[in-house]
């Protein structure tokens, strides 16, 4: 279940950045209803995941890199925004990084 939380938060998350860029830096405030729910709901699963087992430094690791590179795809696809090699390759390394706190904790 927990898998399913963070899952959430991270659609959640990702849910409110997208609806911030779309909101033309709050000039259009009726993207602020998808905006706040979308940042709460996003903490509110993510605290639901951790209670239900998930370590802090995996969670939020993934969390954060999911989030970071959803958010890169999704702009880019929506709003033309850049998504260059080295921004990719960034991104993999993020998600690298992600992978060996994962592997270090299953390794206890």
């Amino acid at each position: 279940m927990m898998w399913f939380f963070l899952s959430l938060a991270i659609i959640s998350e990702l849910a409110g950045t997208i609806s911030l860029r779309a909101s033309d830096s709050l000039k259009r405030k009726l993207w602020l209803v998808a905006i706040v729910p979308g940042y709460l709901l996003s903490f509110v699963f993510l605290s639901v995941a951790l209670s239900e087992g998930l370590p802090l430094g995996v969670g939020y690791g993934i969390w954060v890199a999911c989030g970071v590179a959803l958010t890169a795809v999704s702009a880019r696809i929506l709003f033309g925004d850049p998504l260059t090699l080295r921004m990719a390759f960034g991104v993999l390394l993020i998600a690298t990084g992600v992978l060996l706190v994962e592997l270090g904790t299953a390794a206890r």
